[in-house]
């Protein structure tokens, strides 16, 4: 048996919860002993939260609720979203050949790296968020946390806003444009918060799944709708035409645009620790994810390459409901309205979750139904929603603040960290950060994914943010956006 595995087996019991056992003299009389651990200064942070999970049977609201059923329609409503629909115009920039390569890169990066997470959180079971494996990974430093903790609120607004934006954008296309914009906008927030509410991942799942099931709905729609169409919306006699490698004479700034799109919608694993804290039994969080991830690659490619193909270079948009005729946008956008409302009101009750439970993580509020605790809640709630209004209403574009939020956060959340993770986790098996020598084959082979992938987070930080920040500055220069907080209609 592998060394690795022999740590894994001291970490859960045959029932998959976590921790180990060690006998000592009292073996005889049947009593359990558990080692001493030394805290970090991550674990000393989040100590009293593992206490109160480990131990709910007594309390009001219990959060460690969720099978791998639960977490699969949470995992499955976060990735089967509206960004799907921009793989049409990603691949129109990259070609379909090179756009299914970089779509199947990512997608096994992020199951790679998935599988590191899991591995990380039953090391390291006192670690709750990304949050505090931001600590970790950085020496225990403190500021660590709050920097992370940062780029987890500020990813995490900025797709709510995401989603105001495109949810504005739709009732303006349903109803030719009725209301001021900004009016549209104030209506998706509220709907939004108002499902944001609830305490626990369990209890948001069904949901979740609703959401999943209508939006893949909405995708297969679109995949017929583009197909029997007449022709696309906006079609002016110019035949429709799709390349299977680039254009030639495509920028840099156009290709990496292209890919940041895509590594957008794969990029999810800043909810996972949360996701995994809350699971009855966190090693299913591995099976969840390989069944997320074969979804992912089959809607995916095929909602890219076959919308593409029957709209063209010529009348692509994204979202890529925008290149349907006026009906089939219409029915076919309309079932991702629940996606449009819930997924931005998942990454806000993510959001909600990591501040409520370090406000009150010794208190009686976090597992009571109290007054105190109810209003605070809520308050949070309501901050991250007004915020990302705003951010809707400031940044009126979709393509690039998909591109922009890539650039910024998922550099980290997606590739950075989790090479980083592999090195503590090898430091943590030898006892030594110098660890490299006493590696096998295999671990050395992953210690050089673990480089890649590090490189790679830094390669989307540099030449990604500059690509995303240049293509934003040409297209204002060319009135491609409205202004801010404008009631102009931003409908298809």
């Amino acid at each position: 048996m592998s060394r690795e595995n022999l740590d894994r087996m001291s970490l859960t019991d045959s029932k998959g919860n976590y921790g180990s056992r060690t006998r000592n003299s009292n073996e005889t009389t049947g009593q359990i002993v558990m080692p001493q651990v030394v805290k970090t200064g991550s674990e000393d942070s989040s100590d009293t939260l593992l206490k109160v999970l480990a131990d709910e049977d007594d309390h009001e609201i219990q959060y460690k609720t969720c099978s791998w059923v639960h977490t699969t329609g949470l995992l499955l409503s976060e990735y089967i979203v509206l960004a799907i629909m921009s793989f049409p115009w990603s691949y129109s920039v990259l070609g379909i050949v090179p756009g299914i390569i970089l779509t199947l890169f990512v997608a096994s990066t992020v199951l790679y790296t998935g599988l590191t997470i899991i591995d990380y959180c039953e090391k390291f079971p006192h670690l709750k968020s990304v949050c505090d494996i931001g600590q970790h990974l950085f020496w225990g430093q403190r500021w660590a946390w709050y920097a992370t903790l940062v780029c987890f609120l500020a990813n995490n607004t900025l797709i709510q806003g995401l989603h105001v934006l495109v949810g504005a954008k739709y009732l303006n296309t349903v109803t030719n444009h009725s209301l001021c914009t900004v009016d549209f906008g104030v209506i998706v927030a509220c709907i939004s918060f108002v499902f944001s509410v609830p305490r626990t991942f369990s209890s948001l799942s069904k949901v979740a799944y609703f959401s999943a099931c209508t939006m893949f709905i909405a995708v297969v729609l679109a995949m017929i709708f583009a197909g029997v169409q007449d022709h696309p919306a906006g079609y002016d006699g110019t035949p429709v035409t799709f390349r299977a490698f680039p254009e030639k004479g495509t920028t840099f700034v156009q290709g990496m645009g292209a890919f940041l799109n895509i590594v957008y919608t794969f990029v999810g694993q800043i909810t996972y620790p949360q996701f995994i804290s809350e699971m009855k039994r966190p090693g299913e969080f591995r099976k969840v994810l390989y069944i997320v991830t074969l979804c992912e690659v089959i809607i995916f490619t095929l909602a890219g390459v076959i919308i593409y193909v029957y709209v063209g270079n010529e009348y692509v948009t994204a979202p890529a409901f925008g290149s349907l005729t006026r009906t089939f946008k219409i029915i076919s956008f309309s079932f991702a309205v629940p996606t449009l409302i819930f997924a931005g009101s998942l990454y806000s009750n993510v959001s909600g979750r990591l501040l409520f439970f370090t406000f009150f993580k010794r208190s009686k509020h976090l597992y009571s139904h109290t007054t105190v605790g109810w209003v605070a809640w809520v308050a949070i709630l309501l901050v991250t929603w007004i915020c990302a209004f705003i951010i809707a209403e400031v940044v009126p574009f979709f393509s690039d603040l998909l591109s922009l939020m890539s650039s910024l956060f998922d550099c980290w959340f997606g590739f950075v960290f989790w090479g980083m993770a592999y090195f503590k986790l090898k430091e943590e098996k030898y006892h030594t950060p110098k660890f490299y020598k006493q590696l096998s084959p295999s671990e050395k082979f992953h210690y050089y994914i673990s480089i890649f992938l590090i490189l790679t987070g830094l390669y989307i930080l540099g030449p990604g943010l500059y690509a995303a920040i240049d293509s934003i500055i040409l297209n204002y220069q060319d009135d491609a956006y409205g202004t801010v907080f404008s009631c102009a209609s931003n409908g298809s």
